[in-house]
């Protein structure tokens, strides 16, 4: 008879710490030896350079005899770290992407090591505890009495926010979701999802939402009150622009329509004191979708939707006898499934609790000022810059530009070129008819020195040979 072997140690019970910290020990060194290697915000080489380089320290993927954990830990983290495109390079400013804080991604790995499933309190004791303080608290920031719910991120708030609403006791029929053409692209996806009617679209003629295009709309589309969702903008994708949110609730409650506030960007405005008052009118929505992964320096996923009405959560309920049997929520063991369309999901409550905890309010606000302060410094060096167009003074951290005379093919050609040298990340938009380079600023440290680098590096590969496209 063979002797069993003994299985390989976990993270968690009274010795999970001691198993964990020489394996932290080898990731973290990992981190700094990619992090090294990789020598700036992204690899050089494009996308088959990679790919090359991942296949080779993952074959093979699944070998008939393992390299042992130290091995295959040293060997991946490594890899991944060297081929990142790294939020916490200062040149890394292409997408709503922000560099985690550290307290929240140690926090997250506790939370992984624990494990608890928050679709049962028997799975989760604390965890349900935690998340039931911490919502209430955030639904604070913008609705007395209301609620929150955590959440993936955006796109799953936007989702839930459209579910609410085709279920709420007001509805009156079909919910017809109607948006400005500047809204994020999940809410168009949701009403599919959901079978609602093909949203209708109202024009964003200044990169925002026109409340009278909203009123004109509305007016003909007509029907009784609580059959139309208004969905505003608070933070585009784009340009970071916010939506006239008092105008339209006005407008919601003259016509009698739901409105939902995607600010999933703008949200963490919210903690600072002096940007807070851009989302004015915020708090007469019925839902409001918040991304902490963005403005709140989260590892992803890190979201929220806030209810105004706690009681258009019942709609969510459901009973499972494994889960929330009868006898057990009579008992006082609290119902989580009503808490999300999710079964299985993360304690992300952990790393947002112990953000909140680590710099209050103050702290959190001291941040969104900083990244807003730099896109204003950055806007300002290219209006004053000859080889370059500004879009506009930017609203929160986006900076939108573009080398001046430049074709729109030309710039996407410069933008590839900055990510195959791994010299620079910035993304793209598209506003008034012309494309422009996008630069998302989410990272407090970077510096004045790295705003100038990132124009000079734009400026240099928008004239460089080879650049130039046949």
């Amino acid at each position: 008879m063979s002797t069993p072997r003994t299985p390989p140690p976990l993270a968690g019970g009274a010795q999970g710490a001691d198993a964990l910290e020489p394996l932290l020990g080898i990731a973290l060194d990992a981190l700094r030896t990619g992090a090294a290697a990789r020598g700036g915000p992204l690899p050089a080489g494009g996308p088959e350079t990679v790919a090359a380089h991942v296949r080779a320290a993952a074959h093979p993927v699944l070998p008939d005899h393992g390299t042992g954990p130290e091995t295959a830990l040293r060997t991946l983290v490594h890899a991944l770290t060297e081929g990142a495109a790294d939020p916490a390079e200062p040149l890394c400013a292409a997408h709503l992407h922000c560099p985690p804080l550290a307290v929240a991604t140690a926090a997250d790995l506790a939370a992984s090591a624990l494990n608890p499933s928050m679709d049962s309190w028997d799975q989760a004791p604390a965890a349900t505890a935690l998340e039931a303080l911490v919502t209430r608290a955030l639904a604070d920031e913008i609705h007395t009495d209301g609620d929150a719910l955590i959440t993936t991120g955006g796109t799953e708030a936007n989702q839930l926010a459209l579910l609410l609403a085709r279920e709420a006791p007001t509805t009156r029929g079909p919910i017809r979701l109607i948006t400005g053409a500047n809204a994020h692209h999940s809410l168009t996806r949701a009403a599919w999802l959901l079978g609602l009617p093909e949203p209708v679209t109202v024009p964003a003629p200044a990169g925002t939402l026109d409340p009278a295009a909203l009123d004109e709309a509305l007016t003909e589309l007509g029907g009784p009150p609580g059959t139309h969702l208004v969905a505003a903008t608070a933070g585009t994708t784009d340009a970071g622009l916010i939506d006239p949110l008092d105008d339209i609730a006005d407008l919601c409650h003259t016509h009698g329509a739901r409105l939902h506030v995607d600010a999933a960007y703008g949200g963490g405005l919210l903690f600072s004191d002096t940007h807070r008052a851009r989302l004015h009118g915020i708090h007469r929505a019925d839902t409001v979708a918040l991304d902490l992964h963005k403005l709140g320096w989260q590892p992803a996923a890190a979201g929220l939707i806030a209810v105004r009405d706690p009681h258009d959560l019942d709609a969510l309920n459901h009973r499972a006898d494994y889960l929330n049997a009868d006898d057990d929520t009579d008992a006082g063991l609290p119902d989580l499934l009503g808490r999300s369309l999710r079964t299985t999901r993360r304690p992300d409550v952990l790393k947002i609790a112990a953000t909140l905890k680590a710099y209050g309010r103050t702290g959190l606000g001291h941040l969104v000022d900083q990244v807003c302060a730099q896109a204003q410094q950055f806007a300002e060096l290219i209006d004053a810059h000859p080889a370059f167009e500004l879009y506009d003074t930017p609203t929160i951290s986006t900076v939108l530009f573009r080398p001046t005379h430049a074709t729109d093919h030309h710039i996407a050609h410069v933008r590839r070129h900055l990510l195959t040298e791994g010299t620079a990340v910035l993304g793209r938009a598209t506003l008034d008819g012309r494309r422009w380079l996008k630069a998302t600023l989410l990272n407090p440290h970077t510096r004045p020195t790295d705003l100038t680098a990132l124009l000079k590096l734009v400026e240099e590969a928008a004239h460089a040979k080879g650049t130039t496209p046949r």
